[in-house]
């Protein structure tokens, strides 16, 4: 099943840019071949105040025995990102277009904003920080939840030369401290709170926390923190106190709200031009391992990968409508939820809820809304909502989709094959899209109407991207095989530092292998040539010499009927080395029982092999999971080695679920 192929159709090819896989070929070929030619088209559909030195595309250096790792693209240009993604669609015509639908928690709640309006709105508020002496190089800390003036600020900050860095906003006070300690931040911005489903979420409160806390612990003082008054203009979804601010304190001195701030302020915002490589943004990445990584983003490739991947990725037309559910807080908010669809003019779905609130069709009914083209979203999202059976998505007209895409970990076979027949009705394309913060965009993805599809791969490289398959000796492995993925030369989005660290960015990413960034993710190609992200190198398990990914045992353990979703750890063996230690959440009506794990132990040993089956299948009755939908194994692994410090666990959706883990845990 997992290795049928699935061709794109009629449907998606006859609408297609880039109609046929030989077209695909022919264009990869070129973007590693001659990459100033192949970029060249889109390099000119960009503003540049000053164009890029021509013959001078890209200059890098992968191998760290050979000196310090740099990549630098396009330099000598100066250009401004907010330029491009505002003013410039402005004065093509684009001014009455809408950029974003904005879709709250409630369904009661939405609100639109054209190009024109989101451009006067960025310049006011780009003007009210340079009035708070927010300049080029600055740190903007932003913690925010999925609202319009999230965008506004962001690009406020990219017009104005600062420097944005967006804490997701499920993070806990200490983490906030840490991140906004370590970019050094002048300012913060948040809204008084938000509703995520029937929760209230205080955002001030935690960021009144963030700010003591960095103060105390850092020595570092926010002297400015800019508040959204969000929640009296929205439906409240639960109690409430009387008065709105009795839910947080309110500091004269470091507290001003954000629309007192914006009033009397000019709408014309002169850009500051930036170089090339000059930082656009940093994103820290969770920290769940060690300190938290400064992921530095520059402006002038971030801005040319974007945009490409976009227009190529998704298959975007000019009258599509397109939707991306993932938080800004992520990699993935920031580039295909703001910079990637702005850049090519497209009109945007922005969501503020969740998938089951207030029922479990809410993203099927906003699709029929707004009669969405593309859609973007998380496997674990996909899975969720399969449990709850296939009358929601059949009760929806949902023909206007085109483009279905997954993103965030590989998506199994089980979940794409619902995703592809209920959801895109055995005529939308998948793009099963592999990238991560460091990479800016996608690197490993299907091309909507150009490659062949099979369920749970990731499919080909992205234009400019040379993907190579090492074993552990740092060999490459030709043909069918697997290993690690890495990649030996640079495309235009990946990261140029860790900021203020350059020296953990090269151990981190180059040391292991010297001339080849290291994604840290297992790979496997096939006789097709297609590549299978097998998951994180310490999520893949050795058991008994045998080297096999958690994700592949997941696939087979969902297969069953029963089981909804599954996730598995390693844990330690006296004699195989490792262990399987599986846990299995069930559909709606599943009993868990011994006829149950003895089934799934000999479909695992039929699937994969004798060496592979569990040793324990856990019944989960949740999994622990942060609000962006990510399972979080380090807590599973800790379970499953019978320890109960589970160390920060404050973005974990749901903590009571590691009660009920804890209660089925195996002894």
């Amino acid at each position: 099943m997992a290795n049928e192929i699935y061709l794109p159709t009629d449907h998606v090819v006859d609408r297609s840019r880039l109609p046929s896989f030989e077209q695909y070929q022919d264009m990869h070929k070129q973007s590693l071949d001659e990459p100033q030619q192949f970029w060249a088209d889109i390099v000119n559909d960009i503003h540049w105040q000053t164009p890029p030195e021509s013959g001078n595309f890209m200059t890098y250096n992968f191998d760290i025995t050979k000196g310090k790792i740099f990549v630098k693209c396009l330099e000598g240009s100066l250009t401004n990102v907010c330029f491009n993604v505002l003013d410039k669609n402005v004065r093509n015509g684009y001014g009455d277009k809408i950029a974003f639908y904005w879709e709250g928690n409630h369904p009661e709640d939405y609100s639109r904003v054209t190009y024109a309006k989101l451009y006067d709105l960025v310049c006011q508020f780009g003007n009210a920080l340079r009035d708070r002496n927010i300049g080029k190089g600055d740190r903007v800390a932003i913690y925010m939840p999925m609202i319009l003036e999230t965008v506004v600020c962001m690009l406020a900050c990219a017009r104005i030369g600062a420097i944005h860095s967006v804490v997701f906003a499920g993070f806990s006070s200490d983490s906030l401290a840490e991140r906004m300690s370590d970019c050094k931040a002048k300012v913060l911005v948040t809204a008084d709170g938000g509703w995520r489903g029937t929760k209230l979420l205080t955002l001030k409160d935690t960021c009144d926390e963030a700010i003591q806390k960095a103060k105390e612990k850092y020595n570092h003082e926010v002297k400015t923190c800019i508040v959204v008054a969000h929640l009296e203009r929205v439906t409240a979804c639960g109690k409430l106190p009387h008065d709105l601010r009795d839910l947080y304190k309110w500091n004269q001195d470091v507290d001003v709200w954000w629309h007192e701030m914006m009033e009397g302020q000019s709408n014309i915002c002169p850009p500051e031009w930036m170089q090339a490589e000059d930082p656009l943004f940093m994103l820290y990445t969770s920290g769940s391992t060690g300190k938290p990584k400064g992921v530095l983003h520059t402006t002038a490739g971030y801005l040319l990968y974007a945009k490409a991947t976009f227009r190529y990725v998704f298959d975007h037309r000019d009258k599509d409508i397109y939707w991306c559910t993932a938080d800004v807080g992520w990699i993935t908010g920031h580039t295909y939820v703001v910079y990637a669809p702005l850049a090519n003019g497209a009109t945007c779905v922005m969501f503020e809820g969740t998938p089951f609130y207030p029922d479990n069709d809410r993203y099927w009914a906003i699709i029929e809304k707004y009669k969405v083209t593309q859609f973007y979203t998380a496997p674990t999202a996909i899975r969720a909502l399969m449990k709850f059976g296939d009358s929601h998505v059949k009760k929806h007209n949902m023909s206007t989709l085109r483009v279905l895409a997954s993103v965030g970990e590989p998506i199994n076979p089980e979940a794409w094959l619902w995703y592809y027949k209920l959801v895109g009705s055995n005529r939308c394309s998948i793009a099963d899209t592999f990238w991560q913060t460091e990479t800016g965009g996608h690197v490993i993805t299907s091309i909507p109407a150009a490659t062949p599809m099979k369920p749970g791969c990731a499919g080909y490289p992205f234009f400019g991207v040379d993907p190579v398959i090492l074993d552990n000796d740092g060999q490459v492995v030709t043909g069918v095989g697997e290993g690690y993925l890495t990649f030996k030369r640079p495309w235009p989005g990946i990261m140029r530092t860790l900021y203020g660290d350059h020296d953990r960015f090269q151990d981190v990413y180059f040391k292991r292998f010297p001339g080849y960034y290291c994604t840290g993710d297992g790979a496997k190609r096939d006789e097709d040539g297609m590549i299978w992200v097998t998951g994180r190198i310490d999520d893949m398990l050795n058991v008994s010499g045998h080297l096999m990914s958690t994700s592949e045992v997941e696939s087979v353990l969902t297969e069953d009927s029963r089981v909804s979703e599954a996730a598995v750890v390693a844990k330690p063996h006296k004699v195989k080395g490792e262990s399987l230690y599986c846990f299995v959440s069930l559909n709606e009506g599943a009993t868990y029982n011994a006829e149950l794990v003895d089934a799934l132990k000999r479909r695992v040993r039929d699937r994969i092999g004798a060496f592979a089956a569990p040793d324990v299948i856990q019944f989960a009755p949740g999994m622990p999971k942060t609000r962006s939908g990510k399972i979080m194994r380090r807590v599973l692994r800790k379970i499953a080695l019978g320890e109960s410090d589970f160390g920060d666990i404050s973005t974990l959706a749901d903590p009571s679920v590691l009660d009920e883990l804890v209660k089925h845990r195996s002894t």
